[in-house]
């Protein structure tokens, strides 16, 4: 959010090797694979019917059908939000192929591997959920709160979020290190 709502970003080195990774799908165009598969590097896409569009790292054509394939330069956890991203690009490429695309793979650069990522009714309940979430939150007039947990630790956006300030209460974040009381 505070990308979208205060135009905030800072790179990190996740976020640099992110972007060193990406240089060969976003070079864009189709390329023909080694086995014959055609392939799109950096396909937009766009769903009228979730009122979203986005990019697709690269999108595979398996017997006709499209696949899309999300790229990630560090490990793939199950159930993580790269599920719900390659989940929203499949509803995309769905929707602008008329196609029944019911899976997508996630590529983790750490593992040099593809995982496979059904496209489960549940999976499509998740990504409706969270169009409908991100929405209410874009048209708040507030940021939501930080939550503070462990994936603030290794945030690019953890110096403008600051998220201790969530959960300490404020006399103890303007408290002088090492000092119990104010005097």
């Amino acid at each position: 959010m505070l990308i979208w709502q205060e135009g905030y970003f800072e790179s990190n080195v996740d976020t640099v090797r992110g972007d060193i990774a990406h240089q060969a799908v976003d070079r864009g165009g189709a390329v023909t694979g080694r086995d014959g598969t055609k392939i799109w590097k950096s396909l937009p896409v766009y769903s009228d019917q979730l009122g979203m569009h986005g990019i697709c790292d690269t999108v595979h054509w398996i017997d006709g059908t499209p696949t899309p394939i999300e790229h990630k330069s560090g490990s793939y956890r199950p159930g993580s939000a790269a599920d719900l991203q390659v989940a929203a690009q499949a509803l995309c490429l769905a929707e602008m192929f008329s196609a029944d695309v019911r899976l997508g793979q996630i590529f983790a650069g750490k593992a040099r591997r593809r995982y496979n990522v059904p496209i489960t009714d549940d999976l499509i309940a998740a990504v409706h959920a969270a169009v409908t979430a991100l929405r209410e939150a874009v048209a708040a007039p507030t940021l939501p709160p930080a939550v503070n947990d462990k994936r603030c630790e290794r945030c690019s956006l953890r110096p403008g979020c600051v998220p201790e300030t969530a959960t300490q209460p404020i006399d103890d974040l303007f408290r002088p290190r090492g000092s119990g009381n104010w005097q």
